[in-house]
C-alpha cells in the first residue's frame, strides 16, 4: 500500500537545468514519488527529452520546455505553459546554473552579469511566477540548490559564490513571506559531486582549507535527488527556511 505521506501523486513539480545531473536525478526521484515533471532548460532538447522519456518510464507525465531562465518573457511563458496543461504547480526546483572561471580582476562585467543572472536571477524570476500557481493549490515547495562555494569561497568563482550565497537570503525570504500561504522554501546545498560534469563547469572551484569529504568519497546526483525529495514530501513540510549541506562532511556550516 502507498505510503500518502511519502507520495507526490497529483502534484507537479518544475525543475530548472533538469537535462543531467543533479537536475536529472531529482526529476527522477520526483517521479518515482509521482509527481508530474516539467523539465527546464535552456538549449539541451534532446538530452531533455532523454530525460522525460525516462520520466514516463515510471509512470507519470512529463512536458519539456526551453526556456532561458534569464529572460523575463520567456520564464513567464514557461509558467503560462504549465498552467495550461496541468492547472496547477506545487513544486518548483531552482537548479540552473554556469560556473565559468576567472580570476576577479581579469573578470569582465559582462561575465559577472551572465553568472549572477542564471543562477539567481533565474531563480527569482521562476519563484516570482510560481507563488502565485501555488498559492492557488493551496500551498506547494521552492528548492534552491545551492552550492559550497556561496558559503566557503572558492578561487577564481566570485560571481559563483556570490550568486549561490544570494540563495541562501532568498530561500528564507521566501520562507517567511509565504509560510501563511502553505509555501516552504529550503536551500540544498552540494558539496563534492562526481561524475561527468558539463564543459563550462570549469576545473571545480578550488576551495583553501576543505580538503575532502570525511566519508572518503564524491557525492552522487542521487543523494542530493533524494533530500530534495524528502523536502517535498508531506512529512518534510515541516521544513522551511533552512540551508541543508549534502557534502559528505566537507564542510560544516
Amino acid at each position: 500500500m502507498e505510503d500518502e505521506r511519502q507520495s507526490l501523486r497529483g502534484q507537479v513539480a518544475l525543475i530548472t537545468g533538469a537535462a543531467r545531473r543533479i537536475g536529472r536525478a531529482t526529476a527522477l526521484a520526483l517521479a518515482r514519488s509521482g509527481a508530474a515533471i516539467v523539465l527546464n532548460a535552456r538549449s539541451s532538447a534532446a538530452e531533455l527529452e532523454t530525460v522525460a522519456d525516462e520520466v514516463r518510464a515510471l509512470g507519470v507525465e512529463a512536458m519539456t520546455h526551453l526556456a532561458d531562465v534569464t529572460d523575463e518573457a520567456a520564464v513567464k511563458a514557461m509558467f503560462e505553459a504549465v498552467d495550461a496543461r496541468f492547472g496547477r504547480l506545487d513544486i518548483l526546483v531552482n537548479n540552473a546554473a554556469n560556473r565559468r572561471e576567472a580570476p576577479m580582476t581579469e573578470m569582465s562585467f559582462a561575465e559577472w552579469r551572465e553568472i549572477t543572472g542564471i543562477i539567481l536571477d533565474g531563480a527569482f524570476l521562476c519563484t516570482r511566477s510560481a507563488l502565485p500557481l501555488m498559492i492557488r493549490a493551496g500551498g506547494g515547495v521552492v528548492i534552491n540548490i545551492g552550492g559550497m562555494t556561496g558559503h566557503t569561497g572558492a578561487y577564481n568563482r566570485v560571481h559563483v559564490c556570490a550568486a549561490k550565497a544570494g540563495l541562501t537570503g532568498l530561500t528564507k525570504a521566501v520562507a517567511v513571506e509565504y509560510a501563511k500561504a502553505g509555501i516552504t522554501a529550503n536551500c540544498v546545498v552540494p558539496g563534492k559531486i562526481g561524475g561527468e560534469r558539463a564543459k563550462t563547469a570549469g576545473a571545480g572551484g578550488a576551495v583553501p582549507g576543505t580538503g575532502h569529504p570525511i566519508v572518503g568519497r564524491e557525492g552522487r546526483p542521487e543523494e542530493v535527488a533524494e533530500m530534495v525529495r524528502t523536502l517535498c514530501v508531506p512529512t518534510g513540510r515541516f521544513i522551511t527556511g533552512q540551508t541543508i549541506h549534502i557534502s559528505g562532511g566537507m564542510y560544516f556550516p
